[in-house]
This record gives C-alpha cells, sequence and structure tokens, in this order.
C-alpha cells in the first residue's frame, strides 16, 4: 500500500507516530510561515502542516498544489493548537517531511464541498467529482450497508441468492421493454428484464424455495424523482407459504434495516385494505406520519341549491387543524394548487371555525348556520380549525384531495423526514378497467391469485375481484409490492383470457410457464422491494438520483457519458438493422 494509515485513521492516541497519507487536497491556507492544507478521502480529512523554518522548500512545494491534486505525504502526528472537535481527526495534525506529487488536477467546474455551487446537470456530466463529495458519497455507503443487512437476514433464514438471465423474452403486458437486437437471430429480440418475476417461480417449480436476489431490472418509462430507466430490487419469492408468512418474513426484514442501518425501533406495522386506503386517504400509498382522514359530505350538503354539490358524484373534504386564520392569500395558494393541470381540480369550499365557535365558510349564500353545523360535526372540527372541501367524480376527486392533504401535511410541518410510518396495504383489485384498450389489465401482474372466495366473479363482475397482492408503503412511498401466485395451469389460463390474450397468444408468450405449472408446482408467492427507493427514504432524499453512483438525468440520458448514442452503420449491418434519413 501507498499509505499506512487512511485520512480518518488519526486520533490523539497516534501522537509521534510516523505516518504515510495519500489523498486529495480540499483546500490550503497560509497563515504567517505556516501553510496548512486539508487532505480528503473517503474516510475522512486530516491536516497538513508545512513550517518554512523547519524545510522552506518544502513549504514552497506545498503552495504550488491546488485544489483536488492528488498526493502522498510522509510526516509526524503531532497535536494541533486549534482543535476541530467536529471531525473525527481534529485533534491531531501531519508535520509534514516528504511531499509527493502524484497527479495535478485541473480546476474543478464546482466546489467539491457538501454545500456545493454545482447545478444538478453540471453534476451530473461530472459525476466521478461528484462522488467526492461527502453527502454523495455518504449516500452510497448507506446503500452499501443496507445491501449488506439484506443479504445477512435473508442468509439467516435460508434464502439462497441466485442470478437470473439479463437478456429474456419481451411480454406485452406492464411498461415498456427496452429491447435488444440478435445478431445470430437477425429480425429477432431480446429484451432487458422488468423484473426477474417468471424466473424466480420457476426457480420454485425447480425446488428452490427461498429465492432473492439483488438484481438490475429496466423500464423505457417517463422518469420522475422516484424513476429511472434501469434500477435496483431486492426480490425475493418463497415457496409453501400463505400471504401471512411473506407479510411477517418481510416486515422483519424492514424492521431490521431500520434498526441495524438507523437506528430506530419500529413497531408492528400496521395493515389496512386497499379500500378503506382509497376511502380514507384518495391513495394506495398513504403518508400516515399524519392524520387529516377524508370525510364525506354529500349526504350533507346535497340538496340546499349549491349546483357544484348538487351535481357531483362524491362531497368531500379534511380538516388542516388550527388553520382557521389562514389569510385570504393563503386560501388562494391552496386554489391554485389543486387548479394546476397536474391535479387538475376546479375550485375549492372552506368552512373556518372561528377561535370564538364561529363558523363561516365561502359558499354561505347557500348553507345556514345550522347546515354548517352539520359539517362541523362530521369533521368533529374545533375552533381554530379550517375544512378544505372538493366535489367531483369520485375517484377523480379523491386524487385531487389526496394531493391537497399532502400540500397541507407539508405546510404545517407533519411530514418529518426523520418519522418513519411502515405501512401494509392489502387486498388490491385484481384487475383494472383501461379506456384505451377497452379491456381490463392486471393491476400488479398476469401471475397473481385471485382471492379464491373471488375467482367466480371472474366471469360475472371481474372489476370486483381482489388480488391476493400486498403493498408495503413508507412515508407515502411504495417501497414493495408482491402477491401470492398462480401456481395452478388453468387458472393461470382462465387469467389470461379475462386478460384479452388467446389460448395461442398465451401459449407464445408464456408457454414456457403454463407447461412448468404441470410439473409440480408448489405454492409460492413474494415480494420486490424498490431498493433504490428504500435507500432514498433512509438518506431522506426525495429522488432517488443521489443514492445511485451513475444515474440518468430527466431525459434518461447519461450526460457523463453521452448516452445513448448513435451505432456505426457496419454496426447496424450486422444486426440487419435498416436506417432511415
Amino acid at each position: 500500500m501507498l499509505r499506512t494509515h487512511t485520512c480518518g485513521d488519526l486520533t490523539i492516541n497516534d501522537l509521534n507516530k510516523e505516518v504515510t497519507l495519500t489523498g486529495w487536497v480540499q483546500k490550503s491556507r497560509d497563515l504567517g510561515g505556516m501553510t496548512f492544507i486539508d487532505m480528503r478521502d473517503r474516510y475522512g480529512i486530516t491536516q497538513l502542516t508545512f513550517n518554512s523554518d523547519d524545510n522552506a522548500e518544502l513549504r514552497a512545494q506545498a503552495r504550488e498544489l491546488g485544489r483536488e491534486f492528488v498526493i502522498r505525504v510522509t510526516g509526524k502526528v503531532i497535536e494541533r493548537s486549534n482543535k476541530n472537535l467536529k471531525i473525527s481527526t481534529g485533534e491531531v495534525e501531519i508535520k509534514v517531511s516528504n511531499l509527493e506529487l502524484l497527479n495535478a488536477a485541473k480546476l474543478p467546474p464546482f466546489l467539491i464541498e457538501d454545500e456545493t455551487d454545482g447545478g444538478d446537470d453540471l453534476r451530473l456530466k461530472y459525476r466521478y467529482l461528484d462522488l467526492r463529495r461527502n453527502p454523495v458519497r455518504n449516500n452510497l455507503v448507506l446503500r452499501h450497508k443496507m445491501a449488506q443487512e439484506v443479504r445477512k437476514y435473508l442468509d439467516g433464514l435460508d434464502f439462497i441468492e441466485v442470478e437470473t438471465p439479463v437478456l429474456i423474452k419481451s411480454t406485452p403486458e406492464g411498461a415498456r421493454d427496452f429491447v435488444v437486437p440478435s445478431r445470430m437471430n437477425p429480425g429477432e429480440f431480446y429484451a432487458l428484464p422488468q423484473s426477474p418475476q417468471t424466473f424466480k417461480q420457476l426457480l420454485m417449480v425447480s425446488g428452490f424455495d427461498r429465492y432473492f436476489q439483488i438484481v438490475k431490472c429496466f423500464r423505457d418509462e417517463d422518469l420522475r424523482a422516484d424513476r429511472q430507466p434501469e434500477f435496483t430490487q431486492i426480490d425475493c419469492e418463497m415457496a409453501f407459504i400463505e400471504q401471512e408468512d411473506i407479510l411477517n418474513v418481510f416486515e422483519g426484514l424492514i424492521r431490521q434495516l431500520f434498526k441495524n442501518v438507523k437506528g430506530v425501533d419500529i413497531p408492528e406495522v400496521p395493515r389496512m385494505q386497499y379500500a378503506d386506503a382509497m376511502r380514507l386517504y384518495g391513495s394506495d400509498k398513504p403518508d400516515t406520519r399524519f392524520d387529516m382522514q377524508f370525510v364525506e359530505l354529500t349526504s350533507i350538503v346535497q340538496g340546499q341549491g349549491f349546483p357544484v354539490f348538487d351535481a357531483a358524484e362524491l362531497v368531500i373534504g379534511i380538516n388542516a387543524k388550527g388553520c382557521a386564520e389562514y389569510t385570504r392569500k393563503q386560501l388562494d395558494e391552496l386554489t391554485d394548487f389543486i387548479k394546476r393541470p397536474q391535479i387538475g381540480a376546479t375550485g375549492l369550499i372552506y368552512l373556518r371555525h372561528g377561535a370564538d365557535g364561529s363558523l363561516k365558510s365561502s359558499v354561505d349564500k347557500f348553507y345556514s348556520e345550522e347546515e354548517l353545523k352539520k359539517w362541523s360535526a362530521a369533521f368533529n372540527s374545533q375552533p381554530g380549525d379550517l375544512i378544505l372541501v372538493m366535489a367531483g367524480h369520485k375517484d377523480k376527486v379523491r386524487k385531487q384531495l389526496s394531493e391537497l392533504r399532502l400540500e397541507m401535511g407539508n405546510r404545517l410541518g407533519l411530514r418529518d423526514k426523520n418519522v418513519f410510518a411502515p405501512l401494509w396495504v392489502l387486498d388490491f383489485p385484481l384487475l383494472e378497467w383501461d379506456e384505451d384498450s377497452q379491456r381490463y389489465h392486471a393491476m400488479h401482474h398476469p401471475f397473481t391469485s385471485p382471492k379464491p372466495e373471488d375467482i367466480a366473479m371472474l366471469d360475472t363482475n371481474p372489476g370486483e375481484v381482489r388480488a391476493n397482492a400486498y403493498d408495503m408503503v413508507v412515508n407515502g412511498t411504495e417501497i414493495g409490492g408482491g402477491s401470492i401466485r398462480i401456481h395452478d395451469r388453468d387458472l393461470q389460463s382462465l387469467m389470461f383470457k379475462h386478460l384479452g390474450f388467446s389460448v395461442e397468444e398465451a401459449q407464445k408468450q408464456f408457454g414456457f410457464l403454463l407447461d412448468a405449472f404441470e410439473y409440480g408446482a408448489p405454492p409460492h408467492g413474494g415480494i420486490a422491494f424498490g431498493f433504490d427507493r428504500l435507500v432514498s427514504i433512509f438518506a431522506g432524499l426525495d429522488s432517488i438520483r443521489d443514492v445511485i453512483a451513475f444515474p440518468k438525468n430527466n431525459s434518461g440520458r447519461d450526460v457523463m457519458i453521452d448516452s445513448p448514442s448513435t451505432i456505426a452503420d457496419e454496426q447496424l449491418k450486422e444486426l440487419k438493422i435498416k436506417t432511415t434519413v
């Protein structure tokens, strides 16, 4: 090794040791006849000192060093006169006797410091420099620790880590596939896996009753803060189990991660039916760090001559406690918020419950004080509360009010990133209707088992069939989802039929799985956690980008290596792909 210690090792217990360190110049400063350099590696920072009285030539050499120069120094550990107790090495410094320049550096395009002056695009272009900053590096260290903890927990329960193929077959269900042309099979294409779903089910058929993999997956879909074209899953499957077994095993995983990585004790994770989540929060991934549940007002407010309410399928609201003194400007801001195209609401009704007990609404013209008292009773409002009400089509207005609820949670400081509220959401619909294609699609995927008691409704009322499916939500973010799988060929064929597959199409796309089910497939189920999302929650970040070493931007581009890019005509010819002008 070129060093005896790292820049985070040395303490007051190492006084008078002769040491050799390597690293990067963080910053330097001259004070009289002394030069001080902060030297950094991924373990920490150590201060170096050069004194003209001891070695003027060495100090002159040190004064020539710029930011991010790579150096190697040898010297004696001495006690600092001006200690910095904010860092582990802050009681000592190195009195340098030898300095070696390993590599010079250009001036970085942004400051390599915790609080940098580099914007997102610039930092992505020079990601290798951004990774030198403590916040980004710490996120990757956190990611590493979480991966190790996952492996330790699952290995302790006899799970086996198995790698599954990356070049697979494209299927029509789910998000868009990334496709890869095959040179040896002209005109045919591989797909990159959106998940290892069918392979892990085949492993269960093979007798590997407990499988996991920390695996890269790919989806060619529009990007946002919690999406990347390539992402990582903690992918798991178990055989000879029921839903309760899955919930218990993987609740244990989440609790161990919080305990051993964050030092947070998570109590038993509560459970909520999908129907209740939609009714009370308007979301299948509710943020339960705060209350503010929905209250339905339809039967109370209709028939009083207010056309907006009378024409609505659903009138619903939330109680923003302590907000009765909101100004007209603040209320207008909330109205503008819900009218944004992303939300699409047309207006907002409010009722103030004044500190003096008075009730005043934005629709007093239509509702008497006696009627407003019914509103207040429904919300159990107290003096100082503000009731916010919306109306419209039931599914649409619930989603709109959900966005307003989260906005109020932000404004009131109720979404503390240091508070964690995990939740199981259970019994999702098996199918959802798609207006564009005029047919049902699987809400999760085609291999999810329906509730046994609901199977008969597949022919009569498919939209009401519940799935043996479950999601884990933390702080309003879905971090994992799974289901008990179909393991019977006849039931799987029936499922394909209701998804619009002909017998021939089902056999062509998934014949390998249907055939496998005829060779003794055990009952099985599993779950996959979005590893990037999980790490970002532990790191207190809204975006997954800073927990990925080399992420793409919002256009799906890697601006550092300039990818995707065109390829040479010769390569296209080899692949039998014709170019168009």
